[in-house]
């Protein structure tokens, strides 16, 4: 495996947390491992030069001429996406997998409008550099979102769409969740630890259960967060988190055109802006086991595969069912 950079420029911990201490990366989660080669994308975006960092991984298998495009949450990164990566390759597909502006291995501007589709175009230029003409996009979480806006701006190009636990799947300002400044979040930000995402994570991503594997993903989030990048990557995370928020896609799933899945884990709760919600708000949110079957009813091809007793991450949480689930889906 290869490290997401060779800067030199910030202090690594490589190995694992130890006396409750994380590693730390850099801005551009330097010094974390990938599972397959890195790469950068160079651009210009809103009078700024940018990279997008991304792997692209051949078909180890027969390869069948079809790529599919990751698209990463906001907890994670295209790393997040290994297990599937491998058995996507093997099943014959190109995969590309990058990290959105703001994120992991990407720039974290000073400044950004942030938007899904500026992302969305930040992303069909990726893949105009790479010459990938049409392609399978599936999205994690917020990533969910990102792939529905993609998908909804390049319908000619997107021949099947999936999405793993989107959240989207409601629009929490329509449901009575009060507004949390980009300044209220930022704060916030500052403020992750270790303790504080592991106890997230175990909850809602892996409905109360926890594996020793899961720690990786904790010590990659809180590493970049408490690393030399630690004000930059706290505020672009908070303009994230607002893009986020005030920008549903609820309302446009009966617009997708294309075939798509929605792969739900369905005892997942997340929901932006919960954690302030008064009570009776709170209530009606993050109800992935109702939110699933009633979102695949607005999609024109929409279909539903549920995950029972799974969380947020069934890609993480159960990989192997995962993933030939998703791949006996796209080879139908």
């Amino acid at each position: 495996m290869l490290r997401a950079s060779a800067l030199a420029m910030v202090c690594l911990a490589s190995g694992p947390a130890i006396a409750g201490q994380s590693p730390t990366y850099g801005a551009q989660l330097e010094g974390f491992d990938y599972p397959h080669t890195l790469k950068h994308f160079d651009f210009e975006s809103q009078r700024q030069s940018l990279q997008m960092g991304y792997m692209d991984v051949p078909a180890s298998g027969n390869a069948n001429g079809r790529t599919v495009v990751l698209m990463h949450g906001k907890n994670f990164c295209a790393a997040t996406w290994e297990t599937s990566i491998d058995a996507l390759s093997k099943a014959g597909y190109r995969v590309i997998a990058p990290d959105q502006i703001g994120f992991c291995t990407s720039s974290k501007p000073a400044h950004y409008q942030y938007s899904f589709q500026q992302l969305a175009s930040n992303t069909h230029a990726l893949l105009e550099h790479l010459g990938v003409k049409q392609s399978i996009v599936l999205g994690h979480s917020t990533g969910g979102m990102l792939a529905t806006r993609y998908a909804l701006m390049y319908p000619q190009q997107v021949t099947r769409l999936a999405m793993v636990n989107p959240i989207g799947l409601e629009d929490w300002k329509a449901l009575g969740v009060p507004y949390r400044t980009v300044d209220q979040w930022y704060a916030r930000e500052l403020k992750l630890d270790a303790a504080g995402v592991r106890d997230y994570e175990r909850k809602t991503y892996y409905a109360g259960r926890w594996k020793p594997e899961y720690e990786r993903w904790v010590q990659m989030l809180v590493g970049l967060n408490q690393g030399p990048g630690h004000e930059r990557v706290a505020w672009n995370s908070a303009l994230i988190y607002d893009m986020i928020f005030t920008q549903p896609v609820y309302h446009e799933f009966k617009d997708l055109q294309m075939p798509t899945l929605l792969l739900i884990g369905d005892k997942d709760t997340t929901a932006i802006g919960s954690d302030i919600a008064p009570p009776q708000v709170k209530a009606r949110l993050g109800n992935y086991a109702l939110l699933g079957p009633q979102v695949a009813k607005l999609i024109p091809k929409g279909e539903l595969i549920t995950f029972e007793g799974m969380g947020h991450a069934p890609q993480i949480e159960e990989p192997k069912r995962f993933n030939r689930t998703l791949i006996q889906w796209l080879d139908r």
